[in-house]
């Protein structure tokens, strides 16, 4: 058996770098919370570390153990930030998940992981209970991030009560497990991608170093908290360089400027879809940022902004940036940079030898488990075996084209896999849902292209014989039960045949062309 390599992180773990903070930088604003309504609160390093600390002792008190999961169901607000990290400080895992997960998901997520209890907020208690009843207790914000309370909350328990006064002492080991995030994939059900604390660390260092953060900087955060970008690229980030995070509960094209001049924001994770939306609003004659991070470099909105992109590629897996582009040097125009030197980056084509410059092959990435790349799925040792080449480099399912200048250009994604609104979407989850409506006899799923959200799903059905009145209603009520909104259908065509290929397997490419040519 192969011994585990010594971490840049021996001896630490989570704790390890907030405490660290909290000694060097007290005083200095951690966490400011600038919801859409009511009071902000800002936390400083100190107190952030404080209430990490008192939360975890009351997970303790009340019997959770190392090791333990805990469901995480929330959008952005404090209590997302602190139940995320705090779990981590308690030895427990906190398992966050996509706050627009219908409520087979929410069931699947907690059974799957073995839950012991239930973080989550007034708009979604009766969801999450109905979900998951059988859980060891629940919790539920006051507010709805920041709004009043949508809903009552019986049998739940204020978030106030986790807390407590001291805190079990543990060794701090970076081999721990942190934290389970649940991604799409090529199959029916999300996979649990589960990071260690040496994971969380590497992101927050790696991150940190590639976005050029300095202790001055101010990062805006209104990415989703339960995704890798706001928890590794902004939030571990920020904390690794004990700068400043603004946290606003969702994005917001009409509030994004305002937020912005009002803390000094100096750095913001972007996706497509907020850029195209902040085109419409004014831009401020002077504001405070010097780098945005996107999944290109170089855009040619950088001029309209006044701000320069730094692009990246990187997935839940890689923790991380797998290639990145340079805060310092000018890149290439919509490529997604170069090989990060941290990871081994691999491009080969189908005889699994490196491509030639101007050609496309599949994007393969080396690194070591539980520190570089993410430790296992965890409760599916098949699906994790399956993730890696015999030699050991992980399997994105991403095809990109090495171009002459060395930069990398993403070409495109793995099979049968959508890009809607900034989420990765499994045609087959949402196949599984609609081949189980009564009168569907086969159906497929492509993406048509979206103004917004670059991607939406399109289902083409074929209907059994006498069953198409009212079919794509039932379809939709059935989606609508089972899958989270972006999963949606944003349209269901019926058809009497579908494109078949070899093997009669439905030819999806021509479903594809036939949406391109009706937009075209």
């Amino acid at each position: 058996m192969t011994p585990r390599p010594l971490t840049p992180f021996e001896g630490m773990d989570i704790r390890t770098l907030i405490e660290d903070q909290a000694k060097a930088r007290g005083d200095h604003p951690c966490l400011i919370w600038e919801p859409f309504e009511g009071e902000g609160q800002t936390w400083s390093y100190a107190r952030f570390a404080e209430t990490l600390r008192r939360f975890a002792a009351g997970l303790q008190a009340r019997g959770v153990k190392p090791g333990d999961r805990v469901l995480v169901h929330l959008d952005n607000c404090p209590e997302s930030v602190i139940a995320w990290l705090g779990c981590a400080y308690a030895g427990a895992v906190a398992v966050t998940t996509n706050a627009k997960s219908a409520r087979d998901e929410i069931a699947y997520f907690a059974e799957h992981s073995g839950a012991v209890g239930a973080i989550t907020q007034p708009r979604f208690a009766a969801l999450v209970a109905q979900a998951a009843p059988n859980l060891g207790w629940y919790v539920v914000t006051a507010t709805d991030n920041g709004d009043a309370p949508a809903g009552d909350s019986p049998g739940y328990e204020p978030f106030s009560a986790l807390d407590g006064e001291t805190l079990a002492d543990r060794p701090h080991d970076p081999w721990a497990p942190f934290a389970i995030q649940y991604t799409s994939g090529t199959t029916a059900r999300p996979k649990a991608v589960l990071w260690t604390h040496a994971n969380a660390l590497w992101g927050g260092r790696l991150c940190a170093q590639n976005e050029d953060l300095r202790a001055a900087d101010v990062h805006l955060v209104y990415l989703p908290l339960f995704h890798t970008n706001a928890q590794a690229y902004s939030v571990l980030a920020s904390l690794w360089a004990g700068a400043t995070i603004v946290l606003q509960p969702r994005f917001s094209a009409s509030r994004f400027w305002p937020a912005s001049l009002k803390h000094g924001c100096t750095w913001t994770s972007m996706v497509p879809f907020c850029v195209k939306a902040l085109m419409s609003q004014p831009v401020p004659d002077t504001h405070s940022y010097r780098l945005w991070g996107n999944g290109i470099c170089a855009p040619g909105w950088d001029a309209h902004f006044r701000v320069k992109t730094i692009g990246w590629w990187g997935m839940t897996e890689t923790i991380t940036h797998g290639t990145v582009g340079s805060v310092h040097q000018p890149d290439a125009p919509m490529s997604m940079g170069r090989p990060h030197p941290a990871y081994a980056i691999h491009v080969l084509d189908d005889d699994g030898n490196p491509v030639k410059p101007g050609e496309t092959g599949d994007l393969f990435v080396g690194g070591i488990r539980g520190v570089s790349l993410f430790l296992e799925y965890a409760g599916d040792p098949e699906a994790t075996a399956k993730a890696f080449r015999p030699d050991g480099l992980f399997i994105t399912g991403d095809r990109v084209r090495l171009g002459e200048n060395g930069y990398l250009y993403f070409a495109d994604r793995a099979k049968d896999m959508l890009k809607v609104g900034g989420e990765n979407v499994a045609a087959s989850e949402i196949e599984s849902v609609v081949n189980s409506v009564p009168g569907v006899a086969e159906c497929a799923v492509v993406a048509m292209r979206h103004p917004m959200l670059d991607e939406a799903p399109v289902a083409f059905v074929i209907p059994q014989p006498g069953q198409a009145e009212g079919l794509p209603d039932r379809i939709a009520a059935a989606c609508a039960d089972r899958l989270a909104s972006f999963k949606r259908p944003h349209q269901v065509r019926l058809v009497d045949s579908l494109p078949r290929s070899t093997l009669e397997k439905i030819a999806k490419a021509e479903l594809r062309a036939i949406l391109a040519a009706e937009q075209t």
